[in-house]
């Protein structure tokens, strides 16, 4: 999860979330040489007194600062779209969770799986055990084995909702009426922290997701447990 002071991204734990940080970083330095050749050209312009007249009216600087813009765009534009198909390409899951958004908390529900269901709360302040993070723990956390495929379909009872876990680089708004799907591989097992995205009313602040992947023997010992 973030810590204080953080400037960047959170670290990634599944492949999508790796892919989405190297496509910013690599977004980011194309805007970085292109803000600072912009720099200089404006200070340039405003230092200098002379002006060649070469640069006024020729031919060739204006097929550059054409043709220039547009091969950015498709170097930034490939691998975007790339990442697009990676994330809407599910394949064949290995497991479900229908995720349901209500004011203010959420639902799952293993549809793999007989009878298994339960709502996820938020732990109020005052009975926070030691160690754990304040607007941010649950009750029932969402708990998933490590190194399968795992999809998400996220839906809503009432209001817009969104379904937001920045470690696994997963952002898919509930909408009531209609099922989103959203899917992630967790590379290791752990904690992964994640809040409802979409201001959906007074308690907006006070729905905190919780995803926990465990290692598959574990996992089994869960549902023996749940079920």
């Amino acid at each position: 999860m973030a810590y204080p002071t953080q400037l960047g991204l959170q670290d990634a734990i599944s492949p999508i979330m790796e892919e989405l940080i190297h496509f910013h970083d690599h977004a980011l330095m194309a805007a970085t040489l292109i803000s600072m050749m912009v720099l200089y050209v404006i200070s340039t312009l405003m230092i200098t007194k002379l002006s060649n007249t070469n640069t006024i009216d020729a031919q060739e600087i204006e097929m550059i600062w054409t043709i220039m813009p547009a091969v950015i765009l498709i170097v930034i534009a490939l691998p975007s779209l790339r990442i697009l198909y990676l994330m809407d390409e599910l394949g064949a899951p290995d497991m479900t969770v229908k995720t349901i958004g209500h004011q203010w908390y959420w639902s799952y529900e293993y549809s793999d799986f007989i009878d298994l269901s339960f709502d996820s709360y938020m732990i109020p302040t005052n009975d926070l055990s030691p160690g754990q993070f304040r607007l941010l723990e649950v009750d029932n956390r969402m708990v998933t084995p490590m190194g399968t495929v795992i999809r998400a379909l996220i839906t809503a009872e009432d209001v817009l909702h969104s379904w937001a876990v920045p470690a696994l680089g997963v952002k898919t708004d509930a909408i009531p009426g209609r099922l989103n799907q959203a899917a992630f591989i967790v590379a290791h097992p752990g904690t992964f922290y994640g809040q409802c995205s979409e201001i959906c009313g007074a308690n907006h602040s006070f729905m905190p997701i919780v995803v926990e992947t465990l290692p598959i023997p574990n996992f089994l010992s869960w549902l023996k447990s749940s079920t």
